[in-house]
C-alpha cells in the first residue's frame, strides 16, 4: 500500500547546444557533475549523476531531490564540434585572410557600428583578435628584421646580401608566428578570429553543413517531443543560442510540436545573437526570431549578465534585431546578476577571467538568486512554471538598432 503514496517523479529531457567550441562533449558532463554538486551543497538539495538512460551518443542522467520533490532528467549534448574544428583548421596566412574578410564584412555592412551601440563588452571581445593578431604580426616582422640585420653585420660573409637577410627575417618572423599560434590557449586570438569568421563567412547565413546539422538536431528533439516527458528543455549557450532558436522555429513551423505533448522550454544563455542577426544575409535567423517570439507552444527565457563581457547582456535579441512583431511575448529577459549572485570574494577571483565568466551560467553561484541552472534542468518545475509572473529585467535593452530587418 505504501507504493500508492509514493511521490510522483517528474521526467525531463534536456538538450544542450554548445557554442563555438571544438572540444569533446564530455567536458559538459564533468562541468555539470562538479558544479551541480557544489550548487546542491550551497542550496541544500541533492543531485546525482549516472549514465544516460535515453538515446544519443553524448549525455548523462541526473536525479535531483529538491524540496521533497524528485525529478529525473536525461541530458544529451547536440554536437557540432566537428564543424567547429574543421573551421578552425586554417593556416596562419589563411587566418590573416579571414581577419581581412571578416573585418570588411562587418564594416562594409555597417553592422560593426550598430553593434557598438549595444554593449561594449562583446565589441571589445570582437575587436580583440584583430588587434592581437596584428600586434603578433608586427612583433614577428620587427624581430625578424632585427635578427636579419644583426646577422648581416655579425656574419657578413654569409648574410651580406639583402636578399639573404630578407629571407632570414621572414623565416624568423614565421617561426615567431608559429609560436604565437601554439600559445593561443593563453591568448585566444586565433580561436576568436575563427569564431567570428565562421559567423561572417556568408554574411549571417548558415553554411550548408551547419544547416544539415540543425535539421538532424531538429529530428532528435522532435522524437523526444513524442515521448512521455513532463518537459523537453532546449538549452543554447553562446553561439548555441541562435542555433536553438532556429531549430525550434523550424519544428513549430513544420507542426512537429504536439499540442498534447510535453511542455517545451527554451533557455538561452550568454547569447551573441546580434553578431549574426545584424549581418545582411541573416534573413533566416531574423525570421526565426520574429516567429518564435510570438508563439505559445513554448516558454523562452533568455539569461545573460552584464559581468559577462562575451555576451550581449540584457539585449532582447528579438527587439534589438528590429524584428519584434506586435504580438511579441518572448523571450523573458533576465539577468544572472553576477555581482549579486557571486560573493565579493568569488567575484574578485573571476572578474578578469572572461572566458570562465562566459560559462558561469552553467556553474554554481554561492549567493544564488532565482536563476539556478541545476534546478531549471533537473528540478521538478518546468521553465514556464518557474518563471510564471516574473517581470523581465528593468535594465534590458529593447530599442531596435539593426539596419537589416528583412526576414525569410
Amino acid at each position: 500500500m505504501s507504493g500508492l503514496f509514493a511521490p510522483e517523479v517528474r521526467r525531463r529531457r534536456v538538450f544542450y547546444i554548445p557554442g563555438y567550441d571544438p572540444i569533446h562533449p564530455r567536458r559538459y558532463r564533468e562541468l555539470y557533475r562538479k558544479e551541480g554538486a557544489a550548487q546542491a551543497a550551497i542550496s541544500g538539495y541533492q543531485i546525482a549523476l549516472a549514465p544516460k538512460h535515453a538515446g544519443g551518443p553524448f549525455g548523462w542522467h541526473a536525479t535531483a531531490t529538491i524540496g521533497g520533490d524528485t525529478c529525473e532528467a536525461d541530458f544529451e549534448v547536440l554536437v557540432w564540434s566537428d564543424i567547429v574544428a574543421a573551421s578552425m583548421g586554417q593556416s596562419i596566412p589563411a587566418t590573416y585572410l579571414q581577419l581581412l574578410r571578416t573585418t570588411a564584412t562587418y564594416i562594409a555592412s555597417g553592422s560593426l557600428f550598430r553593434l557598438m551601440r549595444l554593449r561594449k563588452g562583446p565589441m571589445i571581445a570582437a575587436l580583440y583578435p584583430i588587434f592581437a593578431l596584428l600586434l603578433q604580426l608586427a612583433l614577428a616582422l620587427a624581430l625578424g628584421w632585427v635578427v636579419g640585420w644583426a646577422a648581416m653585420w655579425v656574419v657578413p660573409m654569409f648574410f651580406g646580401s639583402n636578399l639573404v637577410c630578407t629571407a632570414v627575417s621572414l623565416v624568423v618572423a614565421a617561426a615567431i608566428l608559429r609560436r604565437f599560434r601554439k600559445a593561443d590557449g593563453r591568448f585566444y586570438a586565433y580561436y576568436l578570429m575563427h569564431d567570428y569568421a565562421h559567423t561572417a563567412q556568408l554574411s549571417g547565413a548558415y553554411p550548408p553543413d551547419l544547416e544539415a546539422r540543425l535539421a538532424e538536431f531538429g529530428d532528435t528533439i522532435a522524437a523526444a517531443l513524442e515521448g512521455a516527458w513532463d518537459e523537453v528543455l532546449v538549452v543554447g549557450h553562446s553561439s548555441g543560442a541562435h542555433l536553438a532558436i532556429s531549430i525550434l522555429a523550424d519544428l513549430i513551423r513544420a507542426g512537429r510540436v504536439p499540442a498534447t505533448g510535453p511542455a517545451l522550454g527554451l533557455l538561452t544563455l550568454g547569447q551573441v545573437v546580434p553578431m549574426v542577426s545584424f549581418l545582411p544575409r541573416a534573413q533566416r535567423l531574423r525570421g526565426d526570431l520574429a516567429f518564435l517570439s510570438a508563439r505559445d507552444e513554448l516558454a523562452w527565457v533568455d539569461v545573460t549578465a552584464p559581468g559577462d563581457g562575451c555576451a550581449f547582456a540584457l539585449c532582447d535579441p528579438v527587439s534589438v534585431s528590429g524584428v519584434a512583431p506586435p504580438d511579441k511575448r518572448w523571450p523573458l529577459v533576465l539577468s544572472a546578476a553576477f555581482t549579486k549572485t557571486l560573493s565579493p570574494a568569488r567575484w574578485k577571483a573571476l572578474r578578469w577571467r572572461f572566458f570562465r565568466l562566459h560559462f558561469q551560467y552553467l556553474s554554481a553561484f554561492d549567493r544564488p538568486g532565482d536563476y539556478d541552472y541545476f534546478q531549471i534542468t533537473a528540478g521538478p518545475t518546468t521553465l514556464q512554471t518557474r518563471y510564471a509572473g516574473r517581470n523581465p529585467s528593468a535594465s534590458r535593452i529593447e530599442r531596435p538598432v539593426n539596419r537589416y530587418k528583412d526576414t525569410r
